[in-house]
């Protein structure tokens, strides 16, 4: 089967059902695992480089007004890739290139490509994209072993946090303007032993303002925002700590706010938001969940420190 995965977390899906030698084009994000940036692209991103967070949130926005989208389809590779299986999404026009572009595509080309829409909300529907993937590519076993083993991780964090003083947590998966992490971000809170304070739970992210966020008072503020790996996201982070509001917040004021790396544990719906609820347990939890956390994923930020 010759297989083209439009989405990061699709990709590490193929990868963990053991068929990364199917897979012939990626996306441009596809980075995890390593070996998925040896695959050609098929889409690039029409956003310039360098832009801040309020300049990139101004882009989208007038991207999405022009085009419909910020992502460009690279239709003559996709057709020399003749894949039979392509993996897309509809889920967020900002994420990753729409299904509608991709059926649209294929139809012109007529490669006559099954194409898979996966469309995550929660954390159980992450785990169905696995039974997904696996079935159209005839890996079922091999999905029921990844995700058995993945449950079991999560009901290892329930139990160990399971009686523990939840604290209130503010996820923010966007910094400039301010936005709560909604879907499956609000589950990976309460089952790391938090309770989220502005996300809800399978629906879009909550957009909020400062006075918002100082009403909320969390007791632990989580920067995640999409598409940042740990060092771009302490970059951002750079307008927070100089904000005047930012002092008052009682994380600030007791050191509990953190970064994290969004982009591979949190904004992806694939298998390694898992390690990312193993994250949150640390950092909630660290007497009872110390070292569940992968290595260089998070770190403390200190508001009277550099950002560096």
């Amino acid at each position: 089967m010759r297989i083209v995965s439009l989405l990061p977390s699709a990709t590490e899906v193929v990868f963990a059902l053991g068929l990364g030698d199917d897979l012939v084009g990626v996306s441009h994000e596809c980075d995890y695992p390593p070996e998925a940036a040896t695959r050609p692209a098929v889409t690039r991103s029409l956003l310039p480089k360098g832009l801040g967070q309020a300049e990139v949130d101004r882009e989208v926005k007038r991207l999405l007004a022009e085009y419909g989208t910020i992502y460009e389809l690279d239709r003559e590779l996709l057709e020399r890739l003749k894949p039979d299986l392509i993996l897309t999404q509809r889920l967020c026009y900002v994420c990753a290139v729409g299904y509608e572009q991709v059926c649209a595509a294929v139809e012109a080309l007529g490669t006559g490509a099954n194409v898979i829409s996966l469309e995550p909300e929660g954390l159980d529907d992450i785990f169905e994209t696995i039974f997904t993937v696996g079935r159209a590519a005839g890996r079922e076993e091999a999905a029921h072993r990844v995700v058995g083993g993945l449950r079991a991780r999560i009901e290892q964090v329930r139990a160990r946090v399971a009686g523990l003083p939840r604290p209130r947590v503010l996820a923010l998966e966007w910094l400039d303007p301010p936005l709560a992490a909604g879907h499956w971000v609000p589950e990976m809170v309460d089952l790391a032993g938090g309770e989220d304070v502005a996300g809800r739970p399978r629906r879009p992210a909550v957009r909020l303002d400062w006075a918002q966020v100082a009403e909320a008072d969390p007791d632990v503020v989580i920067l995640m925002p999409c598409g940042y790996d740990l060092a771009g996201t302490l970059d951002a982070a750079r307008t927070l700590v100089t904000a005047p509001w930012w002092a008052g917040l009682r994380a600030v004021r007791e050191g509990r706010v953190y970064a994290v790396d969004g982009s591979a544990y949190f904004n992806r719906p694939g298998p390694r938001v898992v390690a990312g609820v193993e994250i949150l347990a640390e950092i909630f939890h660290p007497e009872v969940c110390r070292g569940l956390a992968p290595a260089g994923s998070w770190t403390p930020l200190h508001l009277h420190q550099p950002v560096a």
